[in-house]
């Protein structure tokens, strides 16, 4: 019989009430970031906070993985070490690290997951993780469903995707350009995000093509509808972007996720949830009504138009219709959505996204703050749902563990035996005088026993085995009641089973013979571990040594495509401009470079100033 593949849905956590809530709704695991280390700087926490999450999720057999994620200096090499081992002693499940120079250090059996920082796109980078000791590979968000089966069928590392949130344009860990314009490394994780920028584009020639557009901007990944062909291509790690997120957004995404993953589940016995419980949600969730800047499965299926997002980088929310008609102080919108006072309503015009604030609504005829200029047809979007952002402030959902309690008399008194979901047990023995009940009590004790109240344990079953009706009065039945439970989470606890993993020494070759600055190598261990394994290191990383002239940008989305001079796919149609290309904003000026044999467009900051 083919055993079923756990299958993780992974939550982001900016700290670790964001944390806890992605668990109570849903998340099988939770990465988080650790102060100065992380590839999303400003979401740093202690270990202490950590730790306090770790005890949390390891309840519910859910685990935390901590970012390590960024490119090390020598002089940082002696301190990660040490927080590595402090994490390891509060018993994290996996460091997600994206230098190479980790493996070097004298670490604990912890786990290493390869970081998508790492560039993780062929069969043969993610063989070589494998082998060099990692249990967990984050893929790079560019791949097809195609290919990733193509890495799943040659290896048997454990596979992670993102499937929602924020998409960077370029291949993670193959981003220079805030390094190069404003000395902020996104491989540090101080990324200054200029693919969010406003960008005139022209020509060789002078020719303006397109002016004040956010042309490297792209809509938001949305998997919700491909996790089926995910899981059969191989996935079992399915992770949510957002480390910089609030909690109403964790908490809609992850409970959106789970409901579709567990429906999923239900139908596919071939597999199963990673982590324990059930979740009860009080809201309905809906992806649109978090932020979003339009959605996109991206490459998924093979290269398409429309994943960018060139009118604004900000969220457009949910779309309600279209403007019916125009009054002098209120609007009609053509709509079956309901629509509340205080939401945040947008729309676009040629200059990016505009919107206003809705006073008050009468059906669909909104009287907003100040009038917005708008016209008939024109397309309403919620970008502030006022009443679904009030739900999510309170508690919206509560997860349990099932579990049934037997009681039993002894010649003393009673013994009552808890045992939950997974076969977790815990045994109480009380001495106490057994009276005759004057009627039955046998409703009353477990309707007492069933109280779990504020604890993570749903009592689903009660067996009562009396020899004759035995009076026991609530406050006994109660004090029994806490006590079994306390032992039962004690006995979750210790029963938890933290993977051992210990990094041995390895020298098979890297897939690339000669490495330049586009392998991040910023630290002599790095250097090490390249040289070990068979390459020779040409240079540095680029926060070492900057270089001039060099791409600062690899992606695989592609401006000439987006505007429908692909020469590939419409060879027949001619350019009515000269190449090359150039993105300006301000005194940024990049040129962009088009390698249509990898399908991917380079990005080049301009060093000629005659322009």
């Amino acid at each position: 019989m083919k055993i079923a593949r756990k299958t993780e849905l992974l939550a982001p956590a900016k700290n670790i009430e964001i944390g806890k809530q992605a668990i109570i709704h849903g998340a099988d695991a939770v990465y988080i970031g650790i102060d100065g280390y992380s590839a999303r700087y400003a979401a740093g926490n202690s270990v202490e906070d950590i730790a306090e999450l770790v005890k949390f999720a390891h309840l519910f057999n859910a685990k935390i993985y901590v970012t390590l994620n960024t490119i090390l200096y020598d002089d940082e090499l002696h301190e990660v070490e040490m927080l590595i081992w402090q994490l390891y002693k509060v018993r994290v499940d996996a460091l997600i690290i994206q230098d190479m120079g980790i493996l070097q250090l004298n670490l604990p059996p912890i786990p290493l997951h390869a970081s998508t920082q790492a560039d993780n796109r062929t069969v043969e980078k993610v063989r070589f993780l494998e082998k060099a000791g990692f249990t967990q590979v984050v893929l790079a968000r560019e791949l097809s469903f195609n290919e990733i089966a193509e890495i799943a069928e040659n290896t048997t590392v454990a596979l992670e995707v993102f499937i929602h949130g924020s998409l960077c344009v370029s291949y993670s860990g193959q981003c220079y350009l805030s390094q190069a314009i404003s000395g902020r490394s996104a491989n540090r994780g101080k990324c200054a995000q200029l693919c969010r920028l406003p960008y005139d584009l022209v020509d060789s020639n002078g020719k303006l093509i397109e002016k004040d557009k956010y042309l490297l901007s792209l809509k938001d990944f949305n998997q919700f509808h491909n996790l089926e062909n995910l899981l059969d291509a191989g996935v079992s790690s399915l992770k949510i972007e957002g480390r910089l997120k609030d909690v109403s957004y964790v908490k809609n995404i992850v409970a959106a996720y789970r409901k579709k993953l567990d429906e999923i589940f239900a139908r596919r016995s071939e597999y199963v949830r990673a982590s324990s419980g059930s979740n009860n949600v009080d809201f309905d969730p809906n992806l649109s009504k978090s932020f979003n800047r339009g959605f996109t499965d991206y490459f998924s299926n093979g290269r398409q138009a429309g994943i960018e997002s060139p009118l604004s980088p900000k969220s457009i929310g949910e779309y309600l219709g279209t403007v019916k008609s125009i009054g002098k102080r209120n609007i009609i919108i053509n709509t079956k959505k309901k629509i509340n006072n205080g939401d945040g309503l947008c729309y676009t015009t040629e200059n990016g996204l505009d919107g206003f604030r809705v006073n008050s609504v009468e059906g669909n005829t909104v009287f907003p703050a100040k009038m917005p200029k708008l016209n008939i047809g024109t397309k309403i979007y919620k970008n502030y749902d006022h009443e679904f952002e009030q739900t999510l402030l309170k508690n919206t959902a509560e997860r349990k563990i099932s579990a049934k309690i037997n009681l039993f008399e002894v010649g003393f008194g009673f013994a009552l035996q808890i045992t939950d979901e997974y076969d977790n047990e815990a045994i109480i023995v009380e001495t106490f005088e057994k009276n005759p009940a004057n009627k039955s009590p046998y409703e009353n004790i477990r309707l007492q026993l069933s109280k779990t109240g504020n604890t993570i344990v749903e009592v689903k079953e009660v067996n009562i085995k009396f020899s004759q009706d035995w009076f026991i009065p609530s406050s006994a039945l109660t004090d029994w009641r806490k006590k079994l439970i306390d032992r039962l989470l004690s006995a979750r606890k210790i029963s938890y089973k933290q993977e051992i993993k210990k990094i041995e020494p390895t020298s098979h070759a890297f897939p690339q013979k000669e490495l330049t600055y586009l392998h991040n190598i910023s630290n002599k261990n790095s250097h090490a571990f390249y040289t070990q394994h068979q390459s020779k290191i040409l240079q540095p990383a680029f926060e070492i040594a900057p270089r001039q002239d060099e791409p600062l940008m690899f992606t695989k989305y592609c401006i000439k495509f987006a505007m429908g001079y692909c020469t590939k796919t419409n060879k027949s149609k001619s350019t009515p401009f000269k190449e090359p290309l150039y993105l300006v904003n301000n005194n940024v000026r990049l040129k962009l470079q088009f390698d249509c044999k990898e399908c991917q467009m380079l990005v080049i900051k301009d060093s000629d100033k005659t322009k």
